[in-house]
C-alpha cells in the first residue's frame, strides 16, 4: 500500500503489475532490455522503499532508462 501511494496509484494495480495481469502484453518488444529494466525498477523500488528518493528524482529515473533502452534500439538497427 506505501508503494501505491508513493507512486500515485493503488494497491490493487500495484498487485496486478506483479502478478502480470496489468502491462505484460507489451513486455515481448523489451525482451533485449528486461535485465536492465529490471535492474532499473529494483533500484527504484529500494529508494522508495528507505525514503531516498522523490517523485521528480523517480520520473528522471524512468526518463534516462527510456533514453537509454531508445540508444540501444537505434545503435541496433531497431524503431
Amino acid at each position: 500500500m506505501e508503494a501505491a501511494e508513493k507512486l500515485g496509484t493503488t494497491q490493487a494495480a500495484i498487485s496486478q503489475y506483479l502478478r502480470l495481469k496489468r502491462g505484460h502484453k507489451s513486455l515481448e518488444q523489451f525482451a533485449d532490455f528486461l535485465p536492465i529494466i529490471q535492474s532499473a525498477a529494483g533500484d527504484v523500488a529500494r529508494k522508495i522503499a528507505f525514503g531516498e528518493v522523490s517523485s521528480e528524482k523517480m520520473a528522471l529515473k524512468f526518463c534516462e532508462l527510456c533514453l537509454l533502452i531508445q540508444k540501444r534500439k537505434l545503435s541496433a538497427g531497431g524503431i
